[in-house]
């Protein structure tokens, strides 16, 4: 069955997702997520599944806590939750992907309160290790909405049976449970040092749902650190340096 949340997306290139909630229903979100509620919503921060789930969480780099929110009245009342860095919110009803979705460290944003929250690692654990982004996942079971943040613009792949893509790690945002998902090495030595996109490429192998981000925060912090970097070289103070990261970023979303 559909879910019945009420949610409503604002903006476009830098999106908040407001959430409509009924007497006594409740939401999760991540950590630090939230915008703006109406006072009549109740929020409880705690750990999430017991303390050795939250210490995985937290050794993975995950926040410790889960925050969720509960309307305490008996109006219907409202709650916004947005991610940190310019892009998409993509909505993602669980009953109609098996009732299990992968997704990107980072990426989750907010689900009903039914969802379970999980971490789930790569097949192979020394090549995902070095490969970065690909190498720790989230795992959201159960019935009901999710809300997974994408960088830039989403593209969402529906593959076949048999057939397969080659995905920047970082580019990756989430996939259907019944996605074959690995991770490789990039074919040539050359291509490997000088390719730019990393030794590691995740491969992703239908029947499934896949959905990728143009521009992972990763991209943007690289080309932060970039102009850091010369800016320090050539004597610029941090005011310099500031400025800078703001002209990069101002770029980024103006196109």
């Amino acid at each position: 069955m559909a879910t019945k949340l009420d949610y409503k997306i604002h903006g476009d290139d830098m999106q908040a997702v407001e959430i409509f909630l009924d007497e006594a229903e409740k939401i999760r979100s991540e950590v630090g997520t939230m915008l703006y509620m109406d006072p009549e919503i109740d929020m409880q921060t705690n750990a999430e599944g017991g303390f050795v789930k939250s210490i995985k969480r937290a050794f993975t780099g995950e926040s410790f806590f889960i925050t969720s929110y509960i309307n305490s009245s008996a109006k219907k009342k409202s709650i916004a939750f947005a991610a940190p860095y310019p892009g998409k919110i993509i909505p993602i009803d669980l009953e109609d992907t098996g009732k299990t979705l992968f997704c990107q460290r980072d990426s989750y944003l907010c689900s009903e309160a039914e969802i379970d929250v999980d971490i789930a690692f790569t097949k192979r654990l020394g090549a995902g290790f070095f490969g970065g982004e690909g190498f720790i996942l989230q795992k959201l079971s159960g019935n009901g909405l999710v809300f997974v943040h994408a960088g830039g613009t989403v593209i969402q792949h529906e593959l076949k049976e048999g057939e397969s893509l080659d995905v920047d790690t970082g580019c990756l945002v989430a996939f259907t449970e019944d996605v074959d998902y690995d991770i490789r090495a990039v074919k040539g030595v050359m291509n490997a040092l000088f390719g730019g996109e990393g030794i590691f490429l995740a491969h992703l192998e239908g029947p499934g749902t896949v959905y990728l981000q143009s521009l992972p925060f990763s991209r943007i912090a690289d080309r932060i650190m970039a102009v850091s970097g010369r800016r320090h070289s050539s004597g610029g103070g941090s005011d310099e340096v500031t400025r800078a990261a703001g002209k990069v970023i101002g770029r980024i979303i103006n196109g």
